[in-house]
């Protein structure tokens, strides 16, 4: 199994800063494929609800408490969008940290 760290982030966003954070939020993702740790990203809006987000995120981190420390707290470029974030949710993001059980892969 892998030793990856795969997780959700999920947002809330007030229907008035949808634009703002998606913009906001790229900024940051497209910084994400320079970090050595750095897997892949998705970013997923929700079919019924517009205004709600997910990002996947998958990283070569050894727990959700070093991607924080190495990543989400010690990066300059997340700085700006974690002062705005709280302003633009309806809600405080979630994190949701996954399991691997078992892993498919076409052939």
């Amino acid at each position: 199994m892998s030793k990856e760290l795969a997780f959700y982030v999920n947002f809330h966003v007030k229907e008035e800063f949808v634009k703002k954070w998606k913009r906001a939020a790229r900024e940051v993702i497209d910084h994400m494929p320079e970090e050595d740790t750095f897997i892949l990203c998705y970013m997923h809006q929700d079919a019924q609800e517009p205004n709600k987000f997910t990002l996947y995120e998958r990283w070569s981190e050894p727990s959700m408490e070093a991607f924080i420390e190495n990543q989400l707290n010690a990066k300059e470029y997340r700085k700006k969008y974690e002062k705005i974030l709280p302003e633009m949710l309806e809600t405080p993001r979630t994190f949701s940290v996954l399991n691997t059980l078992q892993e498919w892969r076409r052939k």
